[in-house]
């Protein structure tokens, strides 16, 4: 099993969303290193860190699951949606998405300034200057770190 950390604006969809939803597709990926993460790396079963960025305060805000596979995003096709690709075609689809869902909210957002403080999480590509990647690999230690943190206010 592996673990990511995806990056979701609250306003578009927040963890609160995704327990009420119990699943959601992660479409709208538009960028290679995160599609190439969904498409050849990340398995059924694996967890992901919910994180709620541009938001106050912007952090860790519960775990979710990889619950299907890379498929194709239909909205690479949809000249009326915002992640629409005039280049891409049916026959090769470009953009792909997977589909996550609910396991735990914490109480508290754990932030990234909490995030940055703890030293058993350096390295943790979130933290690193100009990681900006929407899905991002996480490794078992920083996982496990971070439920830990957020543990005392699972809701």
């Amino acid at each position: 099993m592996r673990h990511w950390l995806m990056k979701s604006e609250p306003e578009v969809f927040s963890i609160d969303d995704l327990k009420e939803n119990k699943k959601t597709s992660w479409e709208g990926v538009r960028n290679y290193q995160a599609r190439n993460f969904m498409r050849d790396d990340m398995q059924l079963g694996d967890k992901v860190l919910y994180y709620h960025s541009n938001a106050e305060p912007t952090g860790v805000a519960g775990v979710a699951e990889v619950c299907r596979l890379a498929y194709p995003d239909p909205t690479q096709w949809d000249p009326r949606s915002k992640y629409h690709d005039a280049s891409a075609s049916r026959e090769d689809p470009r953009w792909l998405m997977v589909d996550v869902k609910f396991v735990s909210r914490f109480s508290e957002v754990v932030s990234l300034e909490s995030l940055k403080a703890n030293p058993l999480l350096a390295g943790m590509p979130v933290l690193k200057r100009g990681m900006r990647l929407s899905v991002q690999p996480v490794s078992p230690e920083h996982f496990e770190e971070v439920v830990r943190l957020g543990i005392g206010g699972v809701a």
